[in-house]
């Protein structure tokens, strides 16, 4: 391996080649304090001579440079030029303007325009709204890296703006005296940038590259799992032509399906949940090691595609409207959302297991849906109602079963799989006694209403296993207080019970507005009268006092160990 190192400042780094972010780079990630702290160093600090670390890149040609380490930065420096580019262009210094877009895109050997630093990865924000110098005229796409861009952009340009802001109000200045002081100004910020200082690395082999980045970042700040996986991938599977880049458009379908969700997802936690589903159970901070040991040239295809096929997949388990299920597979849906209303992701690479089964049609839709099922009314009673928490056993018992049925082609053998799930979910459930002393503290009120989700799939939960009509629209319903809110305080009224599910029922928004404080009678008499179909506690009741509360909420909790969520 030839390396070779120069003292460089970004003036010459910039105007003595040409820059490309490879494929297997990291997407660009700073944030508004990285934004911050590096305005405050090299602006309100006014260093004379100002170190920014080293940049290694390889050879890619004649005076054309893959950027292996220090990317971030050089884009980051790309970014504030483009600003104070646009801001003397905007107060009409043209030559001033086009003497730093020259930096930013000058002609190349064959007299045709080009950016001085392009990128894989991000498009188009960075190449229409940066680095262009006039109207853009493509929009940027959902993903994260084309937000953190703008973002940068947006605060760069706050920044400079405010610095003109503070000249344009001094009105002691005449306006060719602000103008000149504007002009000294953007100047000022400009050199500044220009004269930083970087150690440049030079490294003839491509290869190379793949080692040494590697190499820094996992020495350094911890590089993610995702940027480690695509930089390896892309080592052994290289572009068959200039125009098409199999890999990284592949790559770049998984994050715009991982990350273009409006869901939390993340691409590092996608990979673990991946790999658990297929391969032995291992904590995120090993996976990298064990893809490295498994994965080779060989297997990077295979590999790369398989991520690709799960990554929707792995969506549709939190987006869940992205695998359009079908209505008679509605219930399949319903206990993908209760998963995500109890917050658990320990079952997540079972259940994707499970889902490839049956997109695979080695199992068919009612039998994902009983596991599913199974799976939610364990962690309904588990986690929802009794709050515990696994050592790790549950964690790698899913595991273990979704690497099981993923080795499985078979119907029957995938059945077996199932079964013996549920079995062990039935050994992990807890005890009535934990269920029946925990099930009076799930509460709602105006005032605690963190568990109002969870109240309303318990009440529609109840409603569905009692027959009882109700609105098509769940989400347009909302909760009943039989014995209403502003009885807290009076009597033995307390928060705690009077928001007790045994207090509350489900009704329209509309109905809710005619309830309201209403006595007990006078709200079972409207609610009869509307059709609404009561509890038989509800309705055999001829009062509704704390002792009718308690006891309702006891019997939920009898039925809801007994009957409804029992697997």
């Amino acid at each position: 391996m030839k390396i070779e190192s120069l003292d460089q400042d970004i003036r010459n780094l910039l105007s003595s080649g040409y820059y490309r972010i490879p494929r297997f780079q990291r997407p660009y990630s700073w944030t508004r304090e990285n934004i911050q702290e590096f305005w405050d160093d090299i602006v309100r600090e006014n260093p004379s001579d100002y170190f920014i670390g080293s940049m290694v890149v390889f050879k890619d040609g004649n005076q054309r440079y893959g950027v292996v380490d220090g990317q971030q930065r050089l884009t980051t420096i790309i970014v504030m030029l483009a600003i104070i580019r646009n801001f003397l262009k905007a107060s009409g210094f043209n030559d001033l303007a086009n003497g730093i877009h020259g930096l930013i895109e000058r002609k190349n050997i064959d007299n045709i325009p080009e950016y001085v630093l392009s990128t894989e990865t991000s498009f188009p924000f960075f190449q229409e709204h940066i680095l262009k110098l006039g109207e853009p005229e493509l929009e940027p796409k959902d993903l994260q890296e084309e937000e953190n861009l703008k973002n940068a952009f947006d605060q760069f340009k706050s920044l400079v703006g405010d610095v003109i802001k503070s000249i344009k109000s001094d009105t002691m200045l005449s306006k060719e005296s602000q103008k000149e002081n504007i002009k000294k100004k953007l100047i000022d910020i400009r050199d500044r940038v220009l004269n930083l200082k970087i150690i440049f690395v030079k490294l003839d082999e491509e290869d190379d590259a793949y080692v040494i980045f590697e190499t820094l970042n996992t020495r350094g700040k911890d590089l993610s799992l995702a940027d480690l996986v695509k930089n390896h991938i892309t080592k052994h599977l290289k572009a068959k032509s200039a125009s098409v880049d199999s890999p990284k458009v592949k790559w770049e379908r998984i994050l715009e399906t991982i990350e273009g969700s409006s869901y939390d997802l993340r691409t590092d936690t996608f990979i673990h949940h991946f790999w658990l589903s297929r391969y032995e159970y291992l904590p995120s901070k090993n996976i990298f090691k064990a893809i490295k040991s498994r994965v080779g040239k060989n297997e990077a295809k295979g590999f790369l595609d398989d991520l690709v096929s799960d990554c929707s997949l792995y969506r549709g388990i939190h987006d869940i409207k992205y695998l359009n299920w079908t209505k008679q597979e509605g219930r399949i849906p319903e206990s993908l959302n209760a998963l995500q209303l109890f917050r658990v992701q320990q079952q997540t690479p079972c259940v994707l297991s499970l889902i490839r089964s049956c997109k695979q049609k080695i199992i068919k839709s009612r039998h994902l849906e009983q596991a599913l099922v199974a799976i939610e009314k364990f962690h309904f009673l588990f986690t929802a109602v009794t709050s515990q928490r696994s050592s790790g056993g549950i964690s790698q018992m899913y595991a273990s079963l979704g690497r099981r049925i993923y080795g499985s082609d078979d119907m029957r053998a995938t059945l077996i799989l199932i079964k013996e799930l549920k079995g062990k979910l039935r050994e992990r459930i807890p005890s009535f006694k934990e269920v029946e002393a925990l099930f009076p503290e799930i509460v709602y009120t105006n005032r605690l209403s963190k568990q109002r989700g969870l109240v309303k799939y318990i009440l529609s939960s109840f409603n569905k296993s009692d027959s009882l009509s109700m609105p098509a629209d769940f989400d347009a319903m909302t909760i009943e207080h039989l014995v209403p809110q502003s009885k807290i305080g009076e009597s033995d009224f307390s928060e705690a019970i009077v928001g007790q599910v045994g207090n509350l029922i489900l009704v329209s928004e509309a109905l809710n507005q005619r309830l309201r404080n209403k006595a007990f009678n006078e709200k079972k008499r409207i609610l009869i009268l509307e059709g609404y179909q009561l509890p038989h506690d509800i309705a055999d009741a001829d009062e509704w006092e704390i002792d009718n509360i308690r006891n309702r909420t006891q019997n939920m909790a009898k039925k809801a160990y007994n009957e409804i969520w029992r697997i």
